[in-house]
């Protein structure tokens, strides 16, 4: 989990033809600075409009997920952003000259390939994932479809597909690590049954479609004459319309290449979150509605929780005791306001507090209901900031001073009992002795508080 973002390490462009619209579409693919994230630029549009690749940003998810800002509209994006997503790309700026990507093959494989070809680049910024703490389960009553995510150590998916056919009932599907996305998942293909062409056509879509960029599934038998409109209509020779069967070019990659395929839809979709998720994604019958009917549920999570308490397991040895906090800080009791930290990197660090009856200062604050004040959760906060610092300063002995405290929230009351989560990050590089920072304080899931600092790092005198 302590990995960098990463972006392209040079641009690359493909061209193909939209799926809905038929157009011939160019589209390329640019690298981008930290924290940019994914954004799609329409390129053919006056003023080149930039539409951010997020799921409240998703207007449609009939046969393919439309993305939609001040009515400028972009299509057919799981594939692509799937392939993002498996690769972890953080942030990329794509160029689009049309209301779609193209289509190509029918799936992620052209585009991983190219990823791979121009390779990825390390960003001097850490990535933020969205980790599952508790079952988080969404059902479409309608459709019978639904989503459930379980907390795990690292990012998997199971997928149940089932269909009313006699050629395509129940499939499964399973990715275990995105490292084998290229290998299981990539190359699987979209799919459809022959008995939705003729509503799909009527309704303007799949102008584009044909045996190369489909799986296409015929298992209701239909007279000859009407089953050779229909191969005339979409430009394929007629077939025997006694023989059921998948009518494609190619071979199936896989026995059940029609589930991987809503496996890398499914990737698709949650990639619209905007972080990359830490967790087991179980989905029973999945579309692109149920796909971001849960995107849009996590983006809501995001945006009312700023920052995600961080993951506090008991039984981990800490990265700092209290014995190599007394080291790096002179405070002692009864100021020494942090026990250990069980989270250290160049810019963030997370301490623990464990709050007591026994702290001296409940006598006084106040002997019938004990607070702890919410001046000592800002300097345990400070501590804790400070040990970030000194524990990365060679030899010597330092000390940080408080030079401006900013916008300071108290938002619950901590009490005996309580365990704090002190969360510290740097803002920006340490210039010239002075140190930035932005601290949260939390109690379980909840912030209790949080605050912006500026600290001076002064080396001490022997």
């Amino acid at each position: 989990m302590n990995t960098n973002q990463h972006t392209l390490r040079e641009n690359f462009s493909l061209k193909g033809k939209g799926l809905h619209t038929g157009l011939n579409i160019e589209i390329t693919f640019r690298p981008a600075e930290v924290n940019h994230g994914i954004k799609i630029r329409r390129t053919d549009i006056e003023g080149q409009p930039v539409v951010e690749a997020l799921a409240e940003n998703v207007k449609g998810t009939e046969r393919g997920t439309v993305l939609s800002k001040n009515n400028i509209q972009i299509s057919t994006v799981e594939h692509a952003m799937a392939a993002l997503y498996a690769y972890g790309v953080d942030n990329c700026l794509i160029d689009v000259n049309a209301p779609e990507f193209p289509i190509l093959d029918g799936s992620a494989i052209i585009y991983v390939e190219e990823i791979e070809r121009v390779g990825l680049l390390e960003q001097n910024e850490p990535r933020d994932y969205y980790i599952v703490k508790n079952k988080i389960e969404i059902h479409d009553e309608e459709t019978g479809s639904s989503i459930m995510v379980l907390p795990d150590d690292s990012f998997g998916v199971n997928v149940h597909i089932s269909f009313d056919s006699l050629i395509l009932d129940n499939q499964y599907a399973t990715l275990n690590d995105l490292k084998n996305f290229k290998e299981e998942i990539a190359a699987s293909r979209t799919f459809v049954f022959v008995r939705e062409l003729e509503l799909l056509l009527k309704h303007g879509l799949i102008k584009g479609g044909d045996l190369d960029n489909a799986i296409v599934i015929y298992e209701r038998q239909m007279s000859q004459d009407r089953f050779d409109l229909l191969a005339d209509t979409i430009g394929i020779n007629h077939q025997d319309a006694t023989q059921l069967g998948y009518l494609q070019h190619k071979p199936l990659t896989h026995s059940n290449e029609p589930a991987r395929h809503k496996l890398l839809d499914i990737l698709g979709d949650i990639a619209l979150i905007g972080k990359p998720i830490l967790g087991r994604i179980i989905a029973n019958c999945p579309g692109h509605k149920i796909n971001n009917k849960f995107a849009c549920f996590i983006r809501k999570d995001i945006k009312h929780n700023e920052v995600q308490s961080p993951i506090y397991n008991p039984n981990i040895p800490p990265v700092l005791d209290i014995n190599r906090v007394k080291e790096l800080l002179p405070h002692r009791y009864p100021f020494l306001l942090v026990e250990k930290v069980i989270h250290i990197g160049p810019k963030l660090i997370v301490g623990v507090k464990n709050v007591s009856v026994n702290e001296p200062f409940f006598q006084g604050h106040f002997p019938q209901e004990p607070v702890m004040p919410g001046v000592l959760l800002v300097e345990a906060m400070a501590q804790t900031g400070g040990l970030l610092i000194l524990n990365s300063l060679g030899e010597g002995s330092y000390s940080t001073y408080f030079m401006k405290i900013d916008n300071v929230k108290f938002r619950q009351k901590v009490i005996p009992g309580d365990t704090l989560l002190l969360r510290l990050e740097l803002v920006t590089e340490v210039r010239r002795g002075i140190a930035e920072m932005k601290g949260y304080c939390f109690v379980g899931e909840k912030v209790v508080c949080e605050a912006e600092f500026m600290a001076q790092i002064v080396k001490n005198k022997q």
